[in-house]
């Protein structure tokens, strides 16, 4: 289904759709594994005079857990809002070649920003729910794209509460507010918010840095259960934790694209010596 076609129908009215079965509590299934879900093509981001990233070729394969990985400022986080464009609004922000989404040009004329975002969902750094109950912040945005009748959020949200395995914990106190929660429950019910939607994409950007271990691995086993139905893109600091949860990896660094590839190879075996080093701890 293309974005338009998102756009024009409403999703509730659609049954067959992704959005609709999401709605009923069911995950879309994975198409075409192993193909392109997104792709950068001579991709240049940068603010201002500064240039970010220059001439970025590169496909995230559908169904996978790809890693973005290089030293701070390399540009990973700005590639990753690019993504689903939420750096559109940053001041001085410029970009020039394209991004696809299932072979359409996310900056097309045609596509509606909050329609792109609900396929292409994301988790930051730090968690950020919203002032409102629990159940209120897991149904939120499909309240907003009016995706479900009110009778049936409660159902949603106890299916992807269950999915990142929050359900238990809440399932008593769904009018609480979330501010009472630890941070990693914190990061779990904005997970669980993300996937009400039925994203196809999923951007993860440094998801578990302000979280303890437990919480972590928690939130990385996770990340393994959304494949291949989803495809994720993953932005860490952590060479373990790509190396774990990360079907491919892609390198950046001084602007560019070092190396992608599988991430077996990426750490063992590197074709670029810059990547070697890297991944070895030798700089970054």
């Amino acid at each position: 289904m293309s974005i338009e076609a998102g756009r024009e129908k409403h999703p509730a009215a659609v049954p067959g759709t992704d959005v609709a079965a999401a709605a009923q509590g069911a995950r879309p299934s994975a198409s075409d594994p192993g193909e392109a879900s997104l792709r950068a093509t001579d991709l240049t981001l940068g603010f201002g005079q500064r240039a970010i990233l220059t001439g970025v070729n590169v496909e995230i394969r559908r169904g996978s857990v790809t890693a973005l990985i290089g030293p701070t400022g390399s540009g990973k986080t700005t590639l990753l809002r690019t993504f689903n464009r939420m750096n559109d609004k940053v001041a001085g922000y410029r970009h020039s070649g394209d991004v696809l989404l299932d072979g359409q040009s996310i900056w097309h004329p045609g596509v509606e920003l909050m329609a792109l975002r609900r396929k292409v969902g994301m988790l930051f750094q730090r968690p950020n729910p919203f002032p409102m109950s629990i159940m209120d912040n897991v149904v939120a945005g499909v309240k907003a794209h009016r995706m479900a009748g009110r009778g049936e959020l409660k159902s949603i949200a106890r299916d992807r509460l269950s999915e990142v395995g929050l359900w238990d914990a809440v399932s008593e106190r769904l009018k609480d507010s979330p501010f009472r929660l630890s941070g990693g429950q914190q990061q779990l019910l904005c997970l669980a918010r993300a996937l009400a939607v039925g994203p196809e994409v999923l951007l993860l950007d440094e998801p578990t840095s302000s979280l303890d271990p437990i919480a972590t691995e928690s939130i990385e086993a996770l990340i393994r259960t959304l494949v291949p139905a989803l495809t994720v893109v993953i932005v860490t600091h952590n060479l373990a934790q790509a190396r774990r949860v990360a079907d491919r990896t892609i390198f950046l660094n001084n602007g560019r694209l070092v190396e992608h590839g599988e991430t077996g190879q990426m750490f063992e075996d590197p074709a670029e010596e810059e990547t070697a080093r890297y991944v070895s701890g030798r700089f970054g």
